[in-house]
């Protein structure tokens, strides 16, 4: 059975299913999990830009020192970001079979792990680039998001939701 047969069709199969996208479906289809990961990436992008700029703005507000409001900022930025990412990355990404307490802790833990790599990753492309360079705060967080959504898809892609081997 192909992925589309054993899954149930979700709001966006239906939504390329319109007459208005139906040209669109067959490539969608072919590319749903790629697709579907950049569509939840920019979203994640939104919510992690939203509550970064938010907590700078409150961290800038409560008069602490730049690598203070950079590390606040960015690790608030990244709890919200994540658990979005979570949610959606299971759902409509990678189609997560995983049931029960035990199984879904493990997916968790294992998909918050690799998150808390790439938190390190971009605490680092930040504390470099607007820190040290004193590089615009916002081009830095740009170029930091694009390097952590690779590395992201590469982890969840083969490690967190790799598709288990059901002959075993």
């Amino acid at each position: 059975m192909s992925e589309q047969q054993q899954r149930q069709p979700d709001i966006f199969d239906k939504l390329v299913h319109l007459k208005i996208f139906r040209w669109f479906e067959p490539f969608f289809q072919k590319n749903r999990e790629v697709l579907m990961y950049l569509f939840f990436g920019v979203l994640t992008t939104a919510v992690s830009f939203v509550t970064a700029g938010v907590s700078k703005y409150l961290c800038e507000s409560a008069g602490l020192g730049k690598g203070a409001v950079s590390n606040i900022s960015t690790v608030i930025s990244w709890i919200c970001a994540v658990t979005f990412a979570y949610v959606t990355n299971r759902i409509w990404v990678f189609d997560s079979k995983v049931e029960g307490k035990k199984g879904l802790f493990a997916e968790m833990v294992s998909f918050y792990g690799g998150r808390l790599f790439t938190l390190f990753v971009e605490m680092g492309i930040m504390w470099l680039g607007y820190d040290l360079m004193d590089i615009n705060y916002w081009v830095t967080k740009i170029f930091a998001n694009v390097v952590v959504l690779i590395l992201n898809y590469v982890i969840s892609k083969l490690i967190v939701f790799k598709k288990k081997d059901s002959s075993v």
